[in-house]
């Protein structure tokens, strides 16, 4: 596999416009512009996200594999060691905070979905049979 070409942020932000339009994917940089119009979300979403890190949204919106295959038809290269840490570090799992709040409140996650499901069965029953 051939060495990425080195891409400095300063550059990316350059190609934030309307010729042009460069996302950074998980350190990678990929020139969208003649997706802009095929992106099954739109070319707003694409805009959006144009000039900066765009992993987070990218993730959140849980990408088909097809849809990251299809990436590697426009990634032009990688963002440079330097610029790494100049742009907003991205948690793709998440920030915990959600796994925190269920280890807390695990009753909570049971307790409620077994109330629902007794009073689906006790209605399910008072219809099918009815009092004699």
């Amino acid at each position: 596999m051939s060495e990425l070409k080195q891409i400095s942020l300063e550059e990316i932000e350059k190609n934030y416009n309307n010729q042009s339009l460069w996302i950074i994917i998980h350190n990678k940089v990929y020139d969208v512009t003649k997706f802009l119009e095929e992106h099954p979300g739109g070319e707003e979403v694409l805009l959006e996200q144009g000039g900066h890190n765009a992993t987070e949204s990218f993730e959140d919106v849980g990408h088909s594999s097809d849809a990251r295959e299809m990436m590697q038809d426009y990634l032009i290269g990688e963002i440079c060691v330097e610029d790494r840490e100049k742009i907003k570090p991205v948690d793709v799992k998440g920030s915990g905070e959600d796994v925190d709040f269920m280890k807390k409140n695990t009753w909570t996650s049971w307790l409620l979905p077994a109330v629902i499901a007794l009073g689906v069965a006790a209605t399910y029953r008072y219809l099918t049979n009815p009092p004699a």
